[in-house]
């Protein structure tokens, strides 16, 4: 099984692959060592039958590749791009082609709202719709090693032969439950540049801040961006820099020299000397030094604890809506949605806008202010309405 390796038969693969509806693709990186993906394979598929050149193999690691057609397709808004939990996919094109595949269709979102299970793998939908059996072995390879044994090369394609059976079948059973529209709003979130940028401005907000302190929060969100910034200028990991607990840590003990730097128990070594050590303190100055008026408020949580009772009954009606719409749960509220519904008077969480408000949303809040019940029917959970 061989490699595209050259930019004109890319090119001239891509041409074929935009002479149909749809393309299934995937792709192979490692990011273990490295703050950006790095790619090392490209896996594309148009309509067809098993081998018959429908499928293909690309290698970006070739040397005088051009993947500048790859991303052209990519961008073609005639040609639907279809992935497999696609969100790191996604990322990859996004910072190497500055782009976002679209139109876009996640196989493992339409496979929750067809009923599949939550977060479904690639490999149960292959047992399931394609009734096959896929090698695993080869998943956890180092795909940067040359040159890819047929094993390999063997594997990685089936991820984009099957995911054709794969989409059409659940393409028709969206077409017929008419929630199309439904996967279409998760779509927007896909394909949104959004959800892909990482301003080193912001990275303080994945942090599960100790304090609301305005002080810790400004120390803490210096320290953020500045970890964010170095890695993506050194492209190493952001733990590889500072973990998460231990950069918590500096912002509650705010040093001020390296002796007290180097009394901070969680830090790594190497960022207790040198000139990592020296932008920590720069960054830690610039917290203490920032306006009080202009450092941003922790991560809002609830007001008050959410009553264990309702946050229970919100459970039971999440599964009665899930089952009656045959839906993974997950997909229409998360556990952290549960509780905010359950505690806050205008909680604002994915439950409550879009589909999900219809399918779960209204219902949870008439439950929660008494205006219907949950009863039971036989060996079943019915939703009792109260009249005026």
């Amino acid at each position: 099984m061989d490699l595209i390796t050259d930019t004109e038969t890319l090119a001239a693969f891509c041409a074929r692959c935009g002479e149909h509806p749809y393309v299934t693709v995937d792709t192979e990186f490692l990011r273990e060592r490295t703050y950006w993906p790095l790619l090392c394979l490209v896996q594309l598929a148009h309509p067809g039958g098993e081998g018959d050149g429908s499928g293909a193999l690309i290698d970006p690691l070739a040397e005088g590749l051009d993947l500048a057609p790859l991303f052209e397709l990519m961008a073609r808004p005639d040609v639907v791009k279809v992935f497999h939990a696609a969100r790191q996919d996604i990322e990859i094109f996004w910072h190497l082609g500055k782009l976002i595949p679209a139109p876009l269709f996640d196989t493992q979102v339409a496979a929750m709202v067809c009923g599949h299970g939550d977060q479904v793998g690639y490999e149960t939908l292959v047992r399931k719709i394609c009734k096959q059996t896929l090698d695993k072995s080869s998943r956890f390879t180092d795909w940067a090693h040359r040159p890819l044994s047929d094993k390999q090369l063997t594997y990685a394609l089936a991820d984009v032969t099957h995911l054709r059976k794969i989409y059409e079948k659940l393409s028709a059973e969206l077409a017929r439950s008419g929630r199309g529209g439904w996967v279409a709003e998760e779509m927007a979130v896909l394909t949104s540049p959004d959800t892909y940028r990482n301003e080193p401005e912001e990275a303080w907000k994945r942090l599960k801040m100790r304090s609301s302190s305005p002080r810790f929060v400004a120390v803490a969100k210096a320290l953020a961006e500045w970890r964010e910034r170095r890695a993506q200028e050194r492209d190493v990991p952001r733990s590889r820099l500072m973990k998460d607990d231990a950069l918590l840590e500096v912002a509650s003990n705010r040093p001020e020299t390296t002796e007290e730097l180097g009394r901070a128990r969680l830090l790594q070594r190497e960022a207790r000397k040198g000139d990592v050590a020296q932008e920590i303190l720069a960054a830690v100055k610039r917290g203490l030094a920032a306006p009080e008026e202009e450092t941003p408020a922790a991560p809002s949580r609830p007001a008050k604890a959410a009553p264990a009772a309702l946050t229970d009954l919100l459970k039971v009606l999440l599964k009665q809506r899930a089952d009656d719409l045959g839906v993974a749960p997950k997909l229409i509220a998360s556990s952290e949605d549960l509780t905010r519904i359950a505690a806050e008077e205008t909680p604002d969480v994915p439950a409550m806008s879009g589909w999900r408000r219809e399918a779960f949303g209204a219902l949870a809040l008439q439950l929660k202010r008494g205006q219907i019940a949950l009863g039971v029917d036989g060996a079943g959970v019915e939703i009792v309405e109260f009249e005026d």
